[in-house]
């Protein structure tokens, strides 16, 4: 069997990484699927994942598309091991042991089964229940966003208010008069994003039928009122018909 899957202990290192595969004198030939179930006893369930990323890759930085191949050898390395061990004579000396390793190897399956994208000997029965349980997934995500849409399309509209022609400014100007609009102190209206003016007067809003043009609208409408900046617009004085404020109690 060569090394080529693990990343081994080098040879009388003595400051190795924690999951490096071997003992002092490196990894021989023909023994790393022991040396790599070896290594699994030593670590606590939460560092599998760490564990197997680790050889994972070092594996790929040799072979960049063998994700597969290198899930596969680890599946069966520890199903030998398992299979192994469930025949054995049960009533001999080593038995107790065998149950705590048998245990360990279980726990490192149902992980590799958590991460297993490519249905490793799985029986057909067994491929034909996750179809399903996704297809069910599926069908549940499908009702909800179609729960969500008519629920949208409440607020949506084919109908229009139309500005005749010459007199879209006017209408900005008593938008932005209605954004200034106070009440004891406070807003009347608040949004920190002015764009909701924009998008709203772009929705509902058309100039003898016509679509605006959102680009230009926003200029009407800059998010620094007290700085507009040099792409803002100004409506003229011609245009500023109405006044908006307070009625005089």
């Amino acid at each position: 069997m060569p090394n080529k899957y693990f990343k081994a202990h080098e040879a009388y290192s003595l400051n190795p990484h924690r999951y490096d595969v071997g003992t002092i004198i490196g990894l021989k030939n023909g023994f790393e699927d022991n040396l790599f179930i070896k290594k699994l006893f030593t670590l606590p369930e939460h560092e599998y994942p760490a564990f197997y990323q680790y050889h994972l890759d070092y594996f790929l930085g040799k072979e960049s598309e063998g994700e597969e191949e290198f899930f596969t050898f680890v599946w069966q390395i520890v199903l030998r091991r398992i299979n192994f061990i469930e025949h054995k004579n049960p009533f001999n000396s080593s038995h107790a042991l065998d149950m705590e390793i048998l245990e360990k190897l279980t726990t490192f399956q149902k992980y590799l089964r958590s991460i297993d994208q490519w249905h490793t000997q799985k029986t057909l029965p067994e491929i034909i229940a996750d179809q399903h349980e996704v297809i069910r997934k599926q069908q549940s995500d499908i009702a909800k966003l179609k729960e969500d849409l008519r629920i949208a399309k409440k607020l949506e509209t084919k109908q229009y208010i139309d500005i005749p022609k010459g007199h879209l400014l006017t209408v900005y100007d008593v938008v932005n008069q209605l954004i200034d609009l106070e009440i004891k102190g406070e807003k009347l209206m608040v949004t920190k994003f002015p764009i909701v003016w924009v998008k709203m007067i772009c929705k509902y809003f058309r100039v003898d039928k016509e679509e605006l043009d959102m680009e230009r609208v926003r200029s009407y409408f800059p998010k620094d009122r007290e700085n507009p900046g040099g792409r803002s617009r100004l409506v003229p004085m011609d245009q500023k018909i109405f006044e908006v404020k307070p009625k005089k109690r």
